[in-house]
């Protein structure tokens, strides 16, 4: 009777589907983010990929674990963490940035990753194509080439009297800066203004950089790790110079800066939390291909605009997702 039980008991096991199955056991997945654990907008995101799980049916303690290294964007921590996070065999591995991409997949080109907030996976070598990744990553780049122009033609349509606009960006973050520079050269020359690509290496020298840009200047602050661990900083900058500055995503605008335009960041880590689940269940990384943005966002601070003595135009105002009086 017991033998006949047990054998019942087997045979329904086999029945479910591999999925459910796969849902059974413990699984873990490791988490590599170039950010501080302070930073709010990436413990945002983390939060949205663990909800995203929890919707999917992943519970942390029951059937999954999550390993998170935080890395302040330190080359040094993030190869360290990598190693770690590589060593410990996990199923999946979800990366946030260009930089935690690279160092990754230095590590390992077996265990799957699932990338975030990387720019030019393509160009930088993480993926043969949007399509068709091909190998042990897939994920999404929020970051198009065509945005260059775009954030230049915001930051001439904000403060049209400006004559030169800096484009700063940290060359050990953004390896991927031609991908912009094509669209923001063309941009500024059809707008009639001086396009400058300014490489500044650390804080120091984005305070040199924005102090030059008071005189007739105005300023793009690329995505990359170094921009986003000061991001406060640089904000502060800008408002103290009376620059006019466009940033990439809204916390920048909620600290102060003047106009932001770029993805809806947290979206990204939802999205990535259902290729985790389809990867966890079985599907690979090679044939899940790169998504990029859904949607864009525009938020613009009136008060840091009002204080630059800008009259933001009414259908500028009209178009923008949020506005910080």
């Amino acid at each position: 009777m017991k033998r006949r039980r047990f054998m019942s008991l087997l045979g329904a096991a086999a029945a479910l589907p591999v999925a459910a199955r796969a849902q059974q056991r413990m699984r873990r997945i490791g988490v590599l983010t170039s950010s501080d654990v302070s930073d709010a907008e990436a413990q945002a995101g983390i939060a949205a990929f663990r909800e995203g799980l929890s919707k999917l049916g992943w519970t942390e303690g029951r059937n999954l674990a999550i390993d998170i290294r935080w890395t302040k964007a330190d080359a040094e921590l993030m190869t360290r963490s990598a190693k770690e996070l590589a060593a410990l065999q996990p199923d999946l591995i979800l990366t946030s940035s260009t930089p935690a991409a690279r160092v990754m997949l230095q590590q390992t080109r077996t265990i799957p990753i699932v990338f975030v907030l990387v720019a030019d996976p393509v160009g930088n070598r993480y993926v043969a194509s949007l399509p068709q990744p091909g190998g042990n990553a897939t994920g999404f780049t929020p970051i198009v080439g065509s945005l260059g122009g775009k954030w230049a033609e915001l930051l001439k349509e904000i403060a049209p009297r400006l004559g030169r606009i800096n484009l700063m960006y940290n060359p050990p973050s953004a390896p991927f800066i031609d991908a912009f520079l094509g669209s923001f050269k063309a941009a500024a020359a059809q707008l009639g203004v001086e396009a400058n690509v300014a490489p500044v290496q650390d804080m120091r020298e984005v305070e040199t950089l924005v102090a030059a840009s008071a005189e007739n200047g105005g300023l793009v602050v690329i995505p990359d790790a170094f921009t986003v661990l000061h991001r406060a900083e640089i904000a502060a900058l800008a408002d103290r110079h009376h620059v006019p500055a466009v940033f990439w995503s809204r916390s920048f605008a909620e600290l102060g800066g003047l106009i932001a335009y770029g993805p809806i960041l947290v979206d990204e880590y939802r999205r990535a939390a259902v290729y985790a689940d389809r990867i966890l269940k079985g599907e690979k990384p090679a044939e899940l291909p790169v998504q990029t943005p859904v949607k864009f966002e525009l938020v613009i601070n009136m008060k840091t605009a009002k204080a630059f003595g800008l009259t933001v135009p009414e259908k500028l105002r009209a178009l923008a997702d949020d506005v910080i009086e």
